[in-house]
């Protein structure tokens, strides 16, 4: 019997998804047995991935993990293992920029098994009961925040995200001159986040995607009506799954230009530590396969990281049409860094950014020294 360990992360998206995935597999490869395990969301994000490839040999990751574990050599890449016609069907079919995340030196170190970015969601009970219009543009969404309708998921690595889409709305491409953005753009949209914020209740500042959601999901309260942008989760898209369905959609428009959020998912990586890497391989394949996509992995709560997935009939008409109406914002969601002294650059960055947006230090501040963190980090690492 192989016996293999797998860690994901403690929601039903990412753990009961890939649960059903190895079943499914145990079924058509009885000689293989694979035990998940799961982690925070925030473990997820911050754990060091070389403690956990030593631990394990399926990893479920995000990208910007990708540079530094191609660098240390603690995944196996997919090249050297799956068929060619394989990886670049999944290239074909990446939803926004979710394969090329995991891309680094021309190999593929993980598979885009998961696809999230930063999505509006909105109680349509609530919508209807208050006789509200959705807002269109950022100056509507701080109207209805003003108003009293509107919560975000304002955690510190959300903050952090979500600079980069405002450095983006002002004009500027996020980390084009060796920097996250001039002082003052990066001061700019820092602001703009305050501005919501400060309309919000402050408990939001302590709010991860989950939390909002399943907050939003069950209150009655007004402020439940509304989220402009946290990483979509179509699972409370979906009847029955929480006490109040929710509607996803799209990003509102800033100075005439829709949002773009900043890209999350998550995908399936393989150990170089594994003793049993053909039987990891497969599993991954047969994981990030349109076929499971489509049924096992999404019927068991997954968000699917192949595109026949988000295009499909029957995922649509189980998740109140999730996926394509959310399609465009993941298509157009920015991609961080691949660089090696990225994730150092984040763990430091997300305080600075959270307490700026908590009114406790000034944005052109806070501006300062994200920018200073993020040459330093970058520095440490390079070649």
């Amino acid at each position: 019997m192989i016996q293999l360990r797998g860690i994901a992360w403690n929601h039903t998206r990412g753990l009961t998804s890939v649960e059903a995935a190895a079943q499914r597999f145990e079924e058509l490869h009885p000689e293989v047995s694979i035990r998940w395990e799961k982690r925070s969301l925030q473990a997820f994000a911050d754990a060091p991935l070389s403690r956990l490839a030593a631990e394990f040999d399926l990893i479920v990751m995000d990208h910007p993990h990708t540079a530094l574990a191609a660098k240390e050599r603690l995944l196996l890449p997919f090249e050297d293992w799956l068929p060619a016609d394989f990886i670049a069907d999944q290239a074909a079919n990446s939803v926004g920029g979710s394969h090329t995340s995991y891309r680094f030196e021309g190999k593929q170190w993980t598979l885009a098994t998961d696809a999230a970015t930063p999505i509006a969601t909105w109680r349509p009970d609530l919508i209807e009961r208050h006789k509200l219009t959705l807002p269109g543009t950022w100056d509507e969404v701080l109207d209805l925040a003003r108003a009293g309708f509107v919560t975000v998921s304002a955690f510190p690595i959300d903050v952090l995200m979500n600079s980069y889409m405002f450095v983006a709305a002002l004009g500027h491409q996020p980390f084009s001159g060796g920097e996250i953005a001039p002082d003052e753009v990066l001061a700019q949209a820092l602001a703009e986040l305050r501005r919501l914020v400060e309309l919000c209740d402050p408990a939001c500042l302590g709010m991860n995607p989950i939390r909002v959601l399943e907050w939003t999901s069950q209150s009655s309260e007004p402020r439940a009506a509304y989220c402009p942008f946290a990483y979509g989760y179509s699972n409370y898209s979906r009847p029955r799954y929480a006490p109040h369905l929710l509607k996803a959609g799209g990003l509102v428009t800033f100075n005439g230009a829709r949002l773009r959020s900043t890209l999350g998912g998550a995908g399936l990586a393989i150990s170089s530590k594994t003793s049993h890497p053909r039987a990891c391989m497969d599993f991954a394949q047969f994981t990030a396969s349109p076929e499971t996509q489509m049924g096992v992995y999404f019927q068991a709560g997954g968000q699917p990281g192949h595109r026949a997935a988000w295009l499909d009939d029957a995922v649509n008409a189980a998740s109140s049409n999730f996926f394509r109406d959310t399609l465009q914002t993941l298509d157009e969601a920015l991609l961080r860094p691949k660089l090696p002294g990225y994730m150092a650059f984040q763990d430091t960055g997300t305080p600075v950014a959270h307490d700026c947006v908590a009114g406790k230090t000034k944005p052109a501040d806070a501006a300062r020294a994200l920018n200073r963190l993020y040459r330093e980090s970058i520095a440490a690492t390079a070649p």
